[in-house]
């Protein structure tokens, strides 16, 4: 095994994690506050890519055309969810976590035949932005330049988040919301104009993850079954509501897929498998996560 492969192998798992972080994040914003399984954040994701598609067919490959399509799968995801918050979800809340559960795969059925009927079945490609199609020299290999993008643009995504959530006035509000949203009631602080930006801006994040996932993968039904998978192991293992857990996993995770490609082949979904265990036995909560607490 050379070191060019090793080294390609190493950039491809970077940008692999980096992607699926910003997915992720939004899972995990919407879980660490509103205590929900999002089954249907991955079909948020596939909504993203396939309106970047629909974008660059209505306008063309303008230099500008590709972020404005990201831009609008954020934008519409956040709104889309956002209005699912206020009429159906916050119904919700009170009940049994099974019903939590079912409204959300509810949601994943219907979305999914959405996208059959609007987009059909087969697949659709996504071509790189202008700027970003070419690949760039590393001195030993010629990588492509828009996966050396999702490398960058991931951490820079993470440190946006966290400055957010721990130096913002609306990041404490959240903060608060997390761990007594009666007290925060009482504070004269509208809760459900919290949850429901909350539920809103992760939404957004799988939709922007989805558009920036487009050009590195067939846009096809179904895109999103794998992601949410990927996503819980995130996760689970980085610890349920943290950011920073989050990234943790995602970094390990794309490392574990795309080195055990090469070590056991098709059986590296065993590995992936097999590490989230071994991170549950010893740590229930997650690397960087929290043993739960009562919440009010």
């Amino acid at each position: 095994m050379n070191t060019a492969l090793l080294l390609t192998q190493a950039l491809n798992s970077l940008a692999l994690a980096m992607n699926l972080f910003i997915i992720a994040a939004g899972l995990t914003l919407i879980f660490g506050v509103l205590r929900i399984v999002n089954f249907a954040h991955g079909a948020f994701y596939m909504l993203g890519a396939y309106l970047l598609y629909s974008v660059l067919g209505w306008f063309g490959s303008g230099p500008f055309v590709f972020w404005i399509g990201v831009a609008a799968a954020g934008l519409v995801l956040g709104a889309l969810a956002w209005a699912i918050e206020r009429l159906l979800l916050r119904r919700l809340y009170d009940r049994d976590h099974l019903m939590q559960l079912l409204f959300t795969f509810a949601l994943v059925l219907i979305i999914g035949d959405l996208v059959r009927i609007i987009w059909g079945t087969e697949q659709h490609a996504v071509s790189y932005p202008a700027g970003l199609g070419g690949a760039v020299d590393l001195g030993g290999i010629r990588y492509p330049a828009y996966l050396l993008f999702l490398i960058g643009v991931g951490p820079l995504v993470a440190l946006a988040l966290a400055f957010v959530i721990d130096h913002t006035r609306w990041g404490r509000i959240v903060r608060a919301a997390r761990l007594d949203r009666e007290m925060l009631a009482a504070l004269g602080l509208n809760v459900k104009a919290v949850y429901a930006a909350v539920f809103a801006t992760g939404a957004a994040l799988a939709g922007i993850g989805g558009a920036l996932a487009a050009p590195r993968m067939a846009v096809q039904p179904g895109m999103d079954a794998t992601i949410i998978i990927e996503c819980f192991v995130i996760v689970i293992i980085g610890g349920l509501g943290s950011l920073w857990g989050s990234f943790l996993g995602a970094l390990i995770l794309g490392f574990v897929t795309n080195f055990g490609i090469l070590a056991v082949g098709k059986w590296e979904v065993v590995l992936i498998y097999l590490m989230m265990i071994v991170v549950l036995l010893a740590r229930p909560w997650g690397l960087l996560g929290r043993p739960e607490q009562v919440r009010h």
